[in-house]
């Protein structure tokens, strides 16, 4: 009976969550409020997509690389062959989850687990970094590139181009998007894929004893986050209309969706969207009480941050809620005698 009610409840702030966002750009704030709130929704799909690996102890470093996949990917489809986003983002997607094959096929049949399959994929994101770098004359480099704009004061919408001047717009697509991330972080969680890969985080040879194909199981979570990733850089380029290095593929973009995760809570659905809230505002409060003062000030924050949340809270901040919740409307216990 209490779960019951407790799980009506949760459907309930989920409906209640979602019809706010969705009156959110009736209520005539400011385009600098809509951009917060596209911020946090965009990423909070992108933490989502690491969480579908991360909850099974898949902790990866590289998803920078999925997700300058993503990005690069389709901008430079659209800038240097006019191949509009709706067929890049595709092959982008493709692209990527080839990647997370060959990374992988060979960590996962040589069991290269934990902190060791961490520092292959940390490795991947400085190559994809240090390769965009290198192109200059196609990515620009460090100093970055902008897609080619088709949109103007007097044609504000571009479908072909997948560029919208409103905030509003762009508001309702990532709202979509953020939807889809929570639909597939659902499907996995109630598919016969998360029983496997929990028996594989516990132990691979008995699941393997048992009849689970280990290296298939782990693949293919890990194409659908990488995948997953892919699509969030692509819509991130496409919105913000600018990206370089550091932004898509830098070492401290794949710490941040590492810490945002941890800190809202990898093994609730909601709990990445809590995260990107966490560090959004938090950046964003940095930004604007300290510019640009302090260096990596943010980076240093997140580590600390991360240091404390897998100390004293290894569930997050929504899974410490739920926790708290459930323990307060659980029935008594009954004591043996009574």
């Amino acid at each position: 009976m209490g779960s019951s009610s407790f799980l009506t409840g949760t459907n309930a702030f989920k409906g209640v969550l979602l019809a706010a966002l969705l009156t959110l750009p009736l209520l005539g704030f400011s385009d600098y409020v809509l951009h917060i709130a596209i911020s946090i929704l965009l990423w909070a799909f992108v933490y989502t997509s690491w969480s579908i690996m991360g909850r099974f102890g898949l902790v990866s470093l590289g998803h920078g690389a999925f997700l300058g996949i993503g990005a690069y990917g389709t901008t430079m489809l659209w800038n240097h062959y006019g191949l509009t986003p709706w067929v890049g983002i595709p092959i982008s997607i493709v692209l990527s989850g080839i990647l997370g094959l060959l990374i992988g096929l060979p960590c996962f049949r040589f069991k290269i687990t934990g902190h060791y399959f961490a520092l292959v994929t940390l490795a991947l994101t400085e190559v994809a970094r240090l390769l965009i770098v290198a192109l200059r004359d196609h990515t620009g480099g460090s100093l970055g590139v902008t897609p080619v704009g088709m949109v103007s004061p007097e044609n504000p919408v571009s479908f072909y181009a997948l560029q919208f001047a409103s905030k509003s717009v762009w508001f309702y697509i990532v709202v979509g998007v953020w939807l889809v991330g929570l639909l597939i972080w659902r499907a996995v969680d109630r598919s016969m894929l998360r029983y496997a890969m929990e028996a594989i985080s516990q132990e691979e040879d008995a699941s393997a004893s048992v009849g689970i194909n280990v290296t298939r199981t782990k693949l293919t979570v890990t194409v659908i986050s990488a995948a997953m990733t892919a699509f969030g850089g692509a819509v991130y380029g496409q919105y913000q209309q600018y990206i370089n290095p550091e932004t898509v593929s830098g070492i401290a973009i794949s710490l941040q969706i590492v810490f945002a995760v941890i800190a809202g809570g990898m093994f609730v659905q909601l709990g990445p969207t809590v995260g990107a809230v966490i560090t959004i505002l938090l950046g964003e409060g940095l930004r604007l009480g300290f510019g640009n003062q302090f260096h990596g000030l943010d980076v240093t924050i997140y580590g600390l941050m991360l240091i404390l949340f897998i100390i004293y809270m290894p569930r997050g901040v929504l899974g410490k809620a739920i926790d708290a919740f459930a323990a307060r409307t659980a029935p008594p216990r009954v004591q043996p005698g009574e």
